[in-house]
């Protein structure tokens, strides 16, 4: 009745957040939890820390171990998961107290192999909420591994991200996030999802995703870039395995390529010689004619393309006067999200 659900926590750098995360576990109201800490060599008192939750509740465990980032960490946890189910926590986020009872419960009586929630932007003072994609009624939807895959590759209902899920354990067990990179989230979801027989979406927002005050501008890395990469793996596998999402698989490659070149633009320190602005050019540049099919039904994005392939600062320019455009009230604002009062 009452299935034992494990959590995994990477544990790195957040000795500032690490309270308001494992104390959002330990509250919720479904009790039958294994919770797994996993210490991936933080430099701060994090180790310390976890002991210390280890001391007062036999439910936790704590696993030390040499820093080897956010999937190495994740895999370590999964060696010593014995739950049904599985849950992955980034350890600066939280949970709202009734996630883990709400999803196992749905799980059981829609036989799901995977529930997803709904999620806060959480900030400092606020929390946000992406409203989009929510009906009326907010019924949960159930879908079957067409409609699954198809959700997945557009990003809009279905998230790559493998945190605000609940997973049976035995489904993703043998899979592994992939070492060394960002966004490993990405083709490791592919993999997971292409098992699912039914999937389950709530539109109760659950679970909490914070987000740090720095913009993408000022935080910006080369190391982003993991994002077109992940993409481009997962193309290769959509090719092979879903032929039927390649125009979808595309576009997603052609928004992530146009937002980093620009990014790049604006970061240009980062990119002196130009290589990995030249590197998404010359990919958009030998796959323009796939791209253009993929783009013809989406006005927005064609005209984005083709001012790129005339030439990438035009398509800069256009963005940019629409933004000024937007500012003078000009142009209609985009929809976004809903501040969700506290």
């Amino acid at each position: 009745m009452y299935p034992k659900v494990s959590v995994v926590v990477p544990i790195y750098k957040v000795e500032k957040y690490i309270h308001r995360c494992v104390d959002s576990i330990l509250k919720q109201t479904y009790r039958n939890l294994e919770i797994i800490l996993v210490n991936d060599g933080s430099p701060d008192r994090c180790g310390e820390i976890a002991e210390r939750y280890k001391a007062k509740d036999h439910r936790i465990k704590v696993i030390h171990k040499e820093n080897g980032g956010l999937s190495d960490a994740r895999n370590y946890g999964m060696k010593h998961v014995s739950g049904k189910y599985t849950i992955f926590v980034d350890s600066d986020d939280w949970l709202e107290k009734n996630m883990v009872d709400y999803m196992v419960t749905y799980s059981q009586k829609y036989e799901a192999d995977v529930v997803q929630s709904a999620f806060y932007y959480a900030y400092d003072d606020k929390l946000l909420l992406d409203n989009r994609q929510i009906p009326a009624d907010e019924s949960p939807l159930i879908m079957n591994n067409k409609q699954l895959m198809q959700e997945l590759v557009v990003n809009e209902k279905v998230k790559n991200f493998a945190w605000g899920k609940l997973y049976r354990t035995d489904l993703i067990r043998d899979i592994k996030f992939q070492q060394d990179v960002l966004f490993e989230d990405i083709y490791w979801a592919c993999l997971v999802m292409q098992r699912v027989n039914n999937f389950l979406l709530t539109y109760k927002p659950l679970y909490n995703y914070y987000q740090r005050n720095d913009s993408i501008v000022s935080n910006y890395s080369i190391r982003n870039l993991d994002l077109i990469k992940g993409l481009r793996e997962r193309h290769v596998f959509i090719e092979k395995y879903y032929s039927e999402l390649i125009h979808e698989s595309y576009k997603a490659i052609l928004e992530a390529s146009l937002i980093h070149y620009n990014l790049l633009v604006l970061k240009r320190k980062l990119d002196r010689e130009g290589t990995y602005k030249n590197e998404i050019k010359g990919y958009v540049y030998k796959n323009r004619h796939y791209l253009k099919d993929a783009v013809k039904g989406d006005k927005q994005l064609a005209r984005q393309l083709n001012l790129f392939l005339l030439s990438p600062y035009l398509n800069i320019t256009y963005l940019a006067f629409k933004k000024a455009l937007r500012k003078l009230n000009l142009l209609s604002q985009p929809e976004g999200l809903i501040r969700i009062e506290q």
